[in-house]
């Protein structure tokens, strides 16, 4: 089998209404991505997500630097194709950010194609773990635009759906109204609903560590992104003084920054997102690393659940799964939450192919 053509695409999903959290303002999200096709008629789809900007920037790095190579490529040769392209020319402008999405998307599209090649989901081709469903916890009714009303609104209509963890965000600029707001949202749900809360790094060392202490009488399962991801020494000062348990990942981009976030303490809840890591390549090196040391994985969705419910059902330190149902319309497979657990998928591949009248819909390039 050989790739026969490569090429980007960009979608602008709306997400309505739109949203914010301490650091973004959405009213769409963006689907940047490569569609391979091979000689042997499989199609592989992979992408990466953004809030709509930049996405320009992910696809020329794709059609440039990445899609000239792979034709000719033999798919199935996936690591060895991972490491010609992580080392290639992109790798002196950058092992992060613009050229980690842009190969997370090449990789991404690569499992698609193996897995559909073997007709076996890509949770099962991995190896499989989770053989029925994934528990899931839901951030879609916690923006920080909401209103408090609709905040408790919303997520009382979540658990009233049979999820039993829910996530929303603080960061405030006055951190009293962040704690009015999670403590009116603890007594709404009760005691047994998990609550997590993420800062969306919008908090300094002394900010969190003042106002951690106040929110741990709520029973928080995490505490996220409360500082700059770069502060590994910041994270580990709060993982060794709060008595709530410190996630992070969305923006940590390779398994080196993990490595060293991991080996110094600073996190207690892996949450590693293979569109921001160069794929599920990169992503698995992660898994591992955090399975050596006991930790849990959680991975940050962002509405990437299509290709992350496969990653968390074959791995066995997986314990669950964000959900945001942007775009789960626009898949063939949509990803599906039935009583606050992922139905893991069945169709062969990775379940990021896209139906072609969302190309026409929502395509921009």
């Amino acid at each position: 089998m050989k790739i026969v053509s490569a090429q980007s695409f960009i979608l602008h999903v709306p997400i309505t209404p739109p949203i914010t959290d301490a650091i973004n303002v959405a009213t769409h999200w963006g689907v940047t991505g490569i569609k391979i096709q091979t000689d042997e008629g499989i199609t592989g789809y992979g992408y990466t997500g953004t809030t709509a900007k930049g996405d320009e920037m992910i696809a020329a790095a794709i059609d440039r630097y990445y899609a000239p190579v792979l034709i000719g490529k033999d798919p199935t040769m996936i690591k060895q194709i991972w490491d010609e392209l992580r080392f290639g020319p992109m790798h002196w402008i950058g092992r992060a950010g613009i050229t980690h999405m842009a190969l997370a998307a090449v990789d991404i599209a690569l499992w698609d194609i193996v897995s559909k090649a073997a007709n076996l989901p890509l949770w099962k081709y991995l190896g499989g773990h989770k053989p029925e469903k994934i528990k899931a916890y839901n951030t879609n009714g916690g923006w920080l635009n909401w209103s408090k009303e609709r905040l408790l609104s919303d997520i009382a209509g979540i658990v009233d759906q049979g999820f039993t963890a829910v996530k929303m965000k603080v960061g405030k600029p006055d951190p009293r109204e962040d704690f009015d707001r999670v403590q009116a949202v603890r007594k709404a749900i009760g005691d047994d609903i998990g609550l997590m809360i993420d800062v969306n790094q919008q908090w300094n060392i002394t900010t969190a560590m003042t106002w951690g202490k106040k929110l741990e009488q709520f029973d928080l399962m995490w505490l996220e992104e409360p500082l700059n991801p770069d502060d590994v020494a910041g994270h580990r000062k709060l993982a060794d003084e709060l008595n709530v348990p410190i996630a992070l990942g969305e923006h940590v981009y390779n398994k080196y920054a993990f490595r060293d976030y991991i080996h110094q303490g600073a996190v207690e809840y892996v949450q590693v997102d293979v569109t921001r890591v160069a794929g599920v390549t990169e992503w698995l090196q992660v898994a591992g690393l955090a399975a050596a040391y006991d930790l849990p994985i959680c991975p940050h969705v962002g509405d990437m659940g299509q290709i992350h419910q496969h990653l968390v059902a074959s791995t066995s330190n997986a314990i669950m799964l964000e959900y945001i149902p942007w775009i789960r319309h626009i898949f063939e497979e949509p990803a599906t939450v039935v009583d606050g657990f992922y139905t893991l998928p069945q169709q062969p591949g990775a379940s990021t192919t896209i139906l072609p009248r969302y190309f026409d819909e929502y395509r921009i390039r």
